[in-house]
């Protein structure tokens, strides 16, 4: 399992340093990541990004049968918001996102236990394979099926990256593995009030 944990965690890491390079040279935020979307909400319910305009979404891309990096970047979002909270802070207008990219075995029951690990405002989303695949795209974010040998199933290969999308859904910035949960929090407090 410490093979296959160091493999995925090299795959993410050379997809990443390539992705946060090209997303974040030159500063033209204009011709960044993002777009429209339409999937189904771990509720069931389809749900439009469209209805998250007026809200910063903090979207990050990966799957439920992850068996770390995911954990990782959500516990650190989760904690970022609780941060928040805890110092005053109102993050209502914070939408956090998870979105699958392994929609072949992330159905809604599955991602409706998921997300109980996390933010309670979190909303995770599946789709049909297209439908990732067309949302992914517009995001740039890479991910590939992997069998590996040893393991029962297969893994996901993924860049590990949370988006931050503005008021008007487009791009602003990425929060990359080198950020802790404090840079994120830090990054919001001049955008929000106190309740």
């Amino acid at each position: 399992m410490k093979a296959i944990r160091l493999v995925a965690w090299i795959a993410v890491a050379i997809a990443a340093v390539v992705a946060y390079v090209s997303f974040n040279s030159g500063g033209n935020k204009t011709s960044g990541p993002g777009g429209p979307f339409v999937l189904t909400a771990h509720t069931g319910e389809k749900i439009s990004s469209k209805s998250f305009h007026g809200k910063y979404q903090l979207i990050y891309f990966g799957y439920s049968y992850c068996p770390d990096v995911c954990r990782i970047e959500l516990h650190k979002l989760t904690t970022a918001l609780n941060i928040l909270e805890e110092e005053g802070y109102d993050t209502s207008p914070i939408q956090p996102v998870f979105i699958s990219v392994d929609p072949e075995r992330d159905s809604v029951e599955e991602l409706a236990d998921y997300v109980l690990d996390y933010h309670p405002n979190l909303i995770a989303f599946t789709g049909s394979v297209q439908e990732i695949a067309d949302v992914a795209k517009q995001y740039r974010v890479y991910y590939a099926k992997r069998e590996q040998e040893g393991y029962d199933g297969y893994l996901m290969d993924h860049q590990s990256y949370i988006f931050v999308m503005d008021k008007d859904g487009k791009y602003n910035r990425l929060f990359s593995s080198k950020d802790k949960p404090q840079d994120i929090a830090n990054t919001f407090k001049p955008v929000l009030e106190k309740k």
